[in-house]
């Protein structure tokens, strides 16, 4: 059960941190989004590293971590690019097929969920699915919309890597894992500002504090995701975190009036099922 409440937990830092992102990258250059939040980023997990003293794990743990830290960063940039091309209440939905990988990876690696946080995983997959349905199908005419969704499919495979690198990574320490993490994700979206040389117009005193806001809540995130996969199965742990969407798509709706429709209602309520018979299970 604790391992569920920190993956929940992980959604909602997620959720709210993904959002802020999609209106910052609809503003200023997504490289710059992505680098700017996650000094901030790095900056809280360094802290917390220190504070915590732990002398570093054996070296096993790197490639993993630099590994989900690739992942990450190839994920955020799909999916902030996506979230600002389309409507945040179509690409969030669609990226959460990131849940399969690990779902995957954690049967075959001899995860047993109980029959009850079976049928959980299944109502939550098929609320993505349900969720992402009626727009998807208008992709067809709308170009706009169609590059958020192919943005928003190649988020989710990123996504789901970062899961299965991070679980990995948080058995030797959570902490540590994610500093390694960070450092990768942070280098890499140096390098690629290096090379491709995006406008920062735009990044000043008053988008700074959402940026530094939205980098301490998505390692925030990470921290609980990293926790929360040492404490359950990551099939179930990975289900649940990935439900960040629904926050995402009611942000949405509240804040920009994002119009839900039907099957993206029936989705959201289907997923909220899922947590719960997964809590319960």
């Amino acid at each position: 059960m604790f391992a569920i409440a920190l993956a929940l937990g992980a959604t909602l830092s997620w959720g709210v941190s993904d959002f802020l992102g999609g209106l910052m990258a609809r503003r200023i250059a997504v490289l710059a989004v992505i680098v700017v939040s996650q000094c901030a980023g790095i900056t809280v997990i360094a802290i917390a590293v220190a504070a915590a003293g732990e002398p570093a794990p054996e070296a096993a743990f790197v490639p993993y971590a630099a590994a989900a830290g690739l992942a990450g960063v190839c994920g955020l940039t799909a999916f902030y690019a996506g979230l600002a091309a389309g409507k945040m209440s179509v690409v969030a939905p669609i990226s959460s097929m990131a849940v399969l990988v690990p779902v995957v990876v954690g049967v075959a690696t001899g995860d047993r969920p109980s029959a009850l946080q079976a049928i959980g995983v299944a109502l939550g997959i098929s609320g993505i699915l349900l969720a992402s349905r009626e727009s998807a199908d208008q992709a067809h005419g709308d170009t706009r919309m169609a590059a958020g969704v192919g943005l928003a499919l190649l988020s989710g495979l990123a996504f789901g890597c970062f899961f299965v690198g991070m679980d990995v990574a948080a058995d030797y320490d959570p902490l540590w894992a994610n500093l390694v993490n960070r450092g990768t994700s942070l280098s890499l979206g140096i390098l690629a500002v290096l090379a491709f040389r995006p406008s920062f117009r735009g990044v000043d005193r008053g988008v700074l504090p959402t940026l530094v806001a939205l980098g301490v809540l998505e390692m925030s995130a990470n921290v609980g995701f990293a926790f929360a996969a040492t404490k359950g199965l990551l099939s179930l742990t990975s289900v649940v975190a990935s439900l960040y969407p629904v926050v995402v798509v009611l942000l949405a709706w509240l804040v920009l009036h994002e119009r839900l429709h039907r099957f993206q209602k029936v989705g959201v309520a289907c997923a909220l099922l899922g947590v719960a018979l997964i809590a319960g299970g």
